[in-house]
């Protein structure tokens, strides 16, 4: 996925970032998305 594919026509994020870094988008891993700077780990 394109970097710009992560936004729409307005400018708003569509992709999850991380909430800890708040810089970097969340990988969608299917069962869990990750932060790969910080590690951080949402499960599903």
């Amino acid at each position: 996925m394109a970097r710009n594919e992560y936004y729409d026509d307005e400018g708003n994020v569509q992709k999850e970032q991380c909430p800890r870094c708040g810089d970097t988008f969340l990988a969608d891993h299917g069962d869990r998305q990750y932060c790969g700077k910080c590690h951080y780990t949402e499960w599903e």
